[in-house]
């Protein structure tokens, strides 16, 4: 293969994984459940993430995590978690795009985007009691599980027709 092909093959997927952050925060910001209590919300920033992640690798899933959950709070108004979103959202691609190589099918898909979603929340219990206290680490756990949960099962019903698309 020569370097212009190559060249042309990462420009490419540079492109589809920056396309994919853009989405991904609009998507999230469209459809965005306040949770009172928490002071946070629940939106399908994981949805994007996890399909990302499955489709294209552990390098992208990275990436349109770590960027989105940096812009999403940027935008709306969580400042402070910001590089919190960065570190989680961005471990949480890259494991889920590392894992989805090795745990392969539809049992194997459930798994990782399970795994994925622990992660998530871990993380969110860990910087929530970091900023707020323990409680509120404890009390944002459900909220974060029902987010997790809901792109998981997005991303595992879209990943066949849309992850399809994005491999190309």
């Amino acid at each position: 293969m020569n370097d212009s092909f190559m060249s042309h093959q990462k420009l490419r997927r540079l492109t589809l994984t920056m396309m994919l952050v853009a989405v991904t925060v609009v998507i999230s910001r469209i459809f965005l459940i306040p949770i009172p209590l928490t002071r946070g919300n629940v939106n399908l920033c994981d949805a994007g993430i996890f399909l990302t992640a499955l489709s294209l690798g552990p390098r992208e899933g990275a990436t349109v995590g770590a960027l989105t959950g940096f812009i999403l709070d940027l935008l709306s108004g969580y400042a402070q978690y910001m590089f919190f979103s960065l570190a989680i959202h961005g471990i949480e691609g890259l494991v889920v795009g590392l894992l989805a190589a090795k745990f392969l099918g539809k049992a194997g898909q459930a798994l990782v985007l399970c795994i994925g979603t622990l992660i998530m929340v871990s993380g969110y219990f860990g910087s929530d009691s970091l900023l707020y206290g323990i409680s509120m680490g404890l009390i944002g756990i459900p909220a974060n599980l029902i987010q997790g949960m809901v792109g998981a099962i997005v991303a595992f019903f879209l990943n066949d027709k849309i992850g399809g698309l994005l491999r190309r």
